[in-house]
């Protein structure tokens, strides 16, 4: 191996985990722009094309998760700390594999009206989706670190009103729904919606951890 072969081995890939970085979490707001379309159409067929879009878009983020493994493994030297970046890059595809989840099971299970709840929660997942797309491209040189951090908080904040809506819906679900698959049906729905916001809460904590072992 040349010596210039393996200087360059040991220069951070800044750019490259950063782009990859940029790539993954534009894709998870793609994904939560076209879920809060979908359940916001009252046509079936349109819903069935978005839904398909969204698989798609899920596809592309594993290509992108797995392209940052790659890298993980070829590169010695890295932004930040190689376990960070694993589980940065696990969250964010986890965000993306929820909302791929939520989407195919409103397409299974024939879902055709969409109450309060669910397009709450995916309005939710698309505001937590554009503030983890603010932070990822503040990452790359850490140098506006309250932005981060800002971002971070009301992620946070955004995954307690998830939270909240998603017991209230349950609890109508229990109160009000008669009909027990159709109950079985929503509470899976609503879980898996619920779900990419924890998932979208647990990229900020990872992101937040690194801000602290950078201080």
């Amino acid at each position: 191996m040349s010596f210039k072969k393996i200087f360059q081995y040991f220069i951070p890939k800044d750019k490259i985990f950063s782009a990859l970085f940029e790539q993954a979490a534009n894709n998870v707001v793609a994904m939560a722009t076209i879920l809060v379309e979908t359940v916001n159409s009252l046509n079936p067929e349109t819903r069935e094309e978005l839904i398909k879009r969204i698989d798609k878009l899920e596809n592309k983020g594993d290509e992108i998760t797995h392209q940052i493994y790659l890298e993980l493994g070829k590169n010695y030297i890295t932004p930040f700390d190689r376990e960070d970046i694993h589980l940065l890059a696990s969250a964010i595809d986890d965000i993306a594999d929820n909302i791929k989840g939520a989407a195919n099971r409103m397409s299974l299970y024939r879902i055709d009206d969409f109450n309060i709840h669910i397009k709450e929660l995916s309005e939710l997942i698309l505001q937590a989706g554009a503030e983890l797309e603010k932070a990822i491209r503040e990452l790359k040189d850490l140098k506006k670190v309250r932005n981060i951090a800002d971002a971070c908080i009301r992620i946070n904040s955004i995954e307690n009103q998830a939270d909240d809506i998603f017991d209230r819906a349950v609890a109508d679900l229990f109160l009000y729904e008669k009909d027990a698959i159709r109950l079985i049906k929503y509470k899976e729905i609503l879980s898996t919606l619920e779900t990419a916001t924890d998932m979208c809460e647990d990229a900020a904590n990872v992101m937040e951890s690194i801000l602290v072992k950078h201080a």
